[in-house]
């Protein structure tokens, strides 16, 4: 093989070593960049809206017999009074329940000093439940029927005067009565309330004990001006007396 072919050959074999990579020493060949990591992110789920939480019945405890034996605590030997049923003012003998031990019941009581309790026994009433309160408030002269935290009606109301004020406190309505003279000073219909004058040892016969009524003197709502019951239009008064049983949870406030 002549100088010439041998040259040739020399120059195409280092063409095929630059185009091919063999016999370089520049390291392993590069590879393409790894994708970047995907990051997992966890998003908490939606947190939904706590719901509302409703104010729970009321219970009433009605006497089943002519007398409830009413005691200081569970344990004690002998009662502390014994109610009859029906009342003095002849109507059913009704309790608001507090609470419930067993086979007794911690009850309030319609009698004096405003806020007592006692306990009876089960077997001596009857349950049921009412979804109703009614909230009086004192300044702002006004009257409100809740059923569980919903409004069915609200409506302006004459309290007790400055020396004769109504009793603030968790009283509950332990009668309701209908009125022969729907055109009279009480109106149509007097609901008992459970709370007692603190000023006021006895009023109309009675023992000074409050109540919501009718009026026949409208233009006297919205001011202080009773002996301490809650006065109220012929037409409120009278819804009222539809809708609530007694027994039903009554709240005077400021």
């Amino acid at each position: 093989m002549g100088l010439a072919r041998r040259r040739f050959l020399s120059v195409a074999a280092l063409l095929t070593l630059l185009l091919t990579g063999a016999g370089c020493s520049m390291g392993p060949t590069p590879t393409a960049a790894p994708p970047p990591a995907v990051v997992q992110v966890q998003v908490p789920p939606t947190v939904p809206e706590p719901a509302p939480v409703e104010t729970p019945p009321a219970w009433i405890a009605s006497a089943t017999g002519p007398s409830v034996a009413v005691y200081d605590d569970p344990a004690a030997v002998a009662p502390s009074r014994s109610l009859s049923n029906p009342t003095a003012e002849r109507y059913p003998l009704v309790f608001a329940v507090q609470e419930r031990q067993g086979d007794w019941l911690r009850v309030k009581l319609a009698v004096r000093p405003n806020g007592s309790t006692g306990w009876v026994r089960a077997a001596d009433v009857s349950l049921a439940s009412t979804p109703y309160r009614v909230v009086v408030e004192l300044g702002a002269r006004r009257v409100t029927l809740l059923q569980g935290d919903h409004t069915v009606l609200q409506d302006a109301v004459a309290v007790g005067a400055a020396r004769t004020p109504t009793p603030l406190g968790d009283f509950y309505m332990d009668a309701v009565w209908p009125l022969a003279n729907t055109r009279g000073v009480y109106g149509p219909y007097q609901l008992s309330v459970a709370g007692f004058s603190e000023v006021l040892r006895s009023f109309g016969g009675g023992q000074g004990q409050i109540a919501l009524h009718g009026t026949n003197a409208p233009g006297l709502l919205g001011s202080a001006v009773s002996n301490g019951c809650i006065r109220l239009r012929n037409e409120t008064i009278t819804k009222l007396a539809q809708i609530v049983p007694a027994g039903t949870p009554v709240q005077v406030v400021a």
